[in-house]
């Protein structure tokens, strides 16, 4: 008997915004990759995950390991614009001093009783 080798569709999907996910889930391709680089196996990656299966984070980490490169410059792509997102976020609603300010509310409103 002859073995019908068929290959599997890799799971990963591109959203309209550009984000890269496990089809079928929100579980993004930088989170399965920031896992496997952190030392999880894809048994714990799943377990981590009650969404994914076994057999799309391993075939999600072969095509990771098979297109690094590409893969390497999509998640610097991604990191970059989270922290352009982090500073304007941060220009529109500055953080320096966010402590005191709800030190002094939370004191104005113990002694009014508001």
């Amino acid at each position: 008997m002859m073995l019908a080798i068929k290959t599997k569709p890799i799971p990963l999907q591109t959203e309209p915004d550009g984000t890269v996910r496990v089809k079928k889930t929100r579980i993004t391709l930088d989170t399965i990759v920031l896992a496997y680089r952190n030392g999880e196996s894809a048994e714990e990656i799943v377990e981590s995950f009650d969404t994914l299966n076994l057999s799309d984070v391993y075939a999600i980490i072969s095509y990771y390991l098979d297109h690094q490169s590409e893969v390497e410059t999509y998640l610097q792509s991604r990191q970059q614009e989270a922290l352009q997102l982090h500073y304007k976020i941060e220009q529109q609603f500055p953080s320096h001093g966010l402590r005191e300010r709800l030190l002094a509310r939370q004191n104005y409103h113990d002694q009014t009783g508001n």
